[in-house]
């Protein structure tokens, strides 16, 4: 039998992560009403104070910046791509 782990999406991650540092309910309450450990509550929970720093400094702002460069050279090459294709296809009469 296979040990299947189950995979939380950041949105939900984020989700109990905040509210845990609302302090509003306990591990344990924050365990139930959400149904994960309260071991993966602390982390989550670390990871996002320990990320926050992130937001305010620009690295965040400076990651989008170089995704957008990706994403137009991508663009690029694709372009590039469909005009050798065409280029090809006409070669060969298709």
């Amino acid at each position: 039998m296979a040990n299947t782990r189950k995979r939380y999406s950041a949105e939900f991650k984020a989700k109990v992560a905040l509210d845990a540092l609302k302090g509003e309910l306990t591990l344990a309450q924050l365990a139930t009403k959400h149904g994960v450990h309260m071991t993966m509550i602390s982390t989550w929970r670390k990871q996002a104070v320990d990320g926050m720093a992130s937001v305010f400094s620009g690295k965040a702002e400076a990651a989008e910046v170089g995704r957008e460069a990706d994403v137009e050279k991508l663009h690029a090459k694709i372009g590039q791509l469909v005009v050798e294709r065409d280029f090809l296809a006409k070669a060969f009469g298709r």
